[in-house]
């Protein structure tokens, strides 16, 4: 049968793709990786590396959940989920540093070795990028997208296929010039074999819309085309079982923020927690409207088949498994999805826990003052997690003015102004629902301290983070409006609830401007001045490292921790 004409979705289902995944198939041939992604440096002794494995950084965590609620063929489907996600977690390695396997090898020492395997490669994510082994230099900005000897300029120059695309690998020809290649072709022994794992647990689930999603983000992965699997996954409503899986975010290129680096989470759904949350989707279009900025900032309707669920996590790899973890999930990416159908929230409730319970709760103690702390609670830990997400559906995904979408015009900024901009629209979005009585009664000071508390937290990822450097500009936006005092005597923050209402309006209509116009000056110069640490907060925070608090988690986790039975 003719290959092309089944890539073309010509023959429906299951059978085309595994077909499309066989190793006759010509459409598809199996392609190394370039040169430079397997290069791979020879390791120096670890001299003068100590006070840089930083272990402690990372309070270990078993990744745990109930699964009796999981009957044999969806026990039988996890694990196949989890293999897939382990092909993630190589791909993202040959993305961030090159092959794993003989790097790690090369690392006598075992806390290097295990910090190594943290970072996926020999920098330090919490820490600016900096490099913990010896040997080796600055982390290339834009990690193994391109060719390291690439400059901004040479690349704005060229004129080459696909040149923004997200899943295109830049290289280089034998002449030296600049050229694009597929994911799907520089990866596609790892590509197909994921997609097959992905047809073999669509064959046995038993939920429709989940097999349909799976069989679709299987042809994803060997084709590139994701938008099919991205519409599929908002259909999903039922299932218990949860995957996000593929090329997704952007914030591993950190020299443009165009290319998308592969991960996975497996979850398992919490089908009561997730009753608790739907309601609040409804609220996005009234939310949309009420925006502090002029109509044409807020020209675009959310999509109003978004929803809100609440997920135990099963298993993290690659991207999302890499320095800080994630907490919460808003995807798709894709803005036309986004506009039609509107994204899907996740908030992952034991990962959640685990950070305030290891992080959270301990910097309250150190760093707010005493008579505030009954403001940090967890269900405003959660709450505002939750709000951040629902927010990236606020605002605009296009510039007003034709310079295309915000994320290609604003560039290396599009996802640290994103991420600042869901944090402060989530803010809004909590004060506005409290003024209408949508709350419940809670009280709107657990939301601020909590969110101060949280600023501690993220702004310990460091600058290299989009969270972590949006996470800055927050408080010292927050700071100059008097929105929180801190006492010189004791280092301890108070916060001011009506000065910070007003900062959050304020910052709301920057960030929603700076974000319509495209304007990448003008972020540049906002992120520059205020993404910084001033030596007050170093030494707050440097504090917190001295009192043994770590800056994240990390995880045990596969089939053994929970507690499946060797196959």
């Amino acid at each position: 049968m003719n290959c092309r004409r089944i890539a073309q979705g010509i023959v429906p289902g299951i059978a085309v793709l595994t077909l499309l995944i066989c190793a006759g198939c010509a459409q598809i041939q199996r392609t190394e990786p370039p040169a430079d992604v397997r290069q791979i440096r020879t390791l120096s002794p670890l001299e003068d590396a100590g006070d840089r494995i930083r272990l402690a950084a990372y309070a270990p965590v078993r990744l745990e959940a109930d699964l009796s609620v999981l009957d044999l063929r969806q026990v039988e489907v996890l694990r196949l989920l989890i293999e897939a996600a382990q092909v993630m977690d190589e791909l993202f390695w040959l993305q961030a540093y090159g092959p794993s396997a003989p790097f790690l090898a090369g690392i006598a020492d075992e806390d290097a070795r295990a910090f190594a395997k943290i970072n996926y490669g020999p920098w330090d994510r919490l820490n600016a990028d900096k490099p913990f082994l010896p040997g080796y230099s600055e982390k290339p900005p834009g990690a193994r997208f391109y060719p390291e000897d690439m400059t901004r300029e040479e690349f704005e120059a060229a004129s080459i296929e696909d040149k923004y695309g997200l899943y295109t690998l830049v290289r280089r020809d034998d002449a030296g010039a600049l050229v694009t290649l597929p994911y799907h072709v520089a990866y596609t022994e790892h590509l197909g074999r994921a997609a097959r794992l992905l047809a073999r647990a669509a064959e046995r689930t038993e939920n429709e819309a989940f097999r349909r999603y799976l069989t679709l983000r299987a042809r994803a992965l060997i084709t590139d085309d994701y938008q099919p699997s991205d519409l599929a996954w908002m259909d999903m409503k039922d299932n218990t079982l949860e995957l996000v899986i593929g090329a997704i975010e952007t914030y591993e290129d950190q020299l443009f923020g165009y290319r998308a680096a592969y991960e996975a989470y497996v979850l398992l759904k919490d089908h009561a927690w997730s009753q608790r949350l739907a309601r609040y989707a409804s609220f996005l279009p009234a939310l949309q409207n009420g925006l502090p900025v002029s109509p044409l900032y807020r020209s675009e309707t959310p999509g109003t088949d978004s929803d809100l669920n609440a997920y135990d996590v099963l298993y993290y790899a690659g991207h999302s498994n890499a320095g800080s973890k994630t907490i919460a999930i808003n995807l798709p990416n894709d803005e036309q999805v986004q506009l039609r159908k509107g994204t899907r929230r996740l908030q992952l409730k034991n990962a959640m826990r685990a950070k305030f319970d290891r992080i959270m709760a301990p910097i309250a103690d150190e760093l707010i003052v005493e008579d505030q702390r009954e403001h940090v609670t967890f269900d405003a830990f959660f709450a505002n997690t939750m709000f951040h997400e629902v927010a990236h559906g606020l605002g605009i995904k296009n510039t007003v003015n034709g310079r295309g979408t915000v994320r290609a015009a604003l560039k290396e900024y599009a996802s640290s102004m994103e991420e600042g901009k869901a944090d402060v629209l989530g803010l809004y979005m909590i004060t506005w629902l409290s003024d209408h009585d949508e709350l419940e009664g809670a009280d709107l000071m657990d939301y601020y301290v909590t969110f101060l508390a949280g600023i501690f937290r993220s702004v310990r990822f460091g600058a290299t983070s989009a969270h972590g450097r949006a996470n800055m500009v927050r408080f010292n936006y927050f700071k100059s409006w008097d929105a929180f005092t801190r006492d010189a005597a004791t280092g301890r923050y108070r916060v001011d609830g009506q000065r910070m209402r007003e900062a959050i309006a304020a910052l709301s209509a920057q960030i929603l401007v700076l974000q319509g116009d495209g304007d990448y000056e003008g972020t540049a110069e906002f992120v520059e001045s205020m993404g910084v640490v001033s030596p007050a907060l170093e030494e707050d925070l440097r504090r917190l490292s001295t009192r043994g608090i770590p800056v994240d988690v990390t995880f045990e986790q596969g089939p053994e921790v929970l507690g499946l039975e060797p196959q």
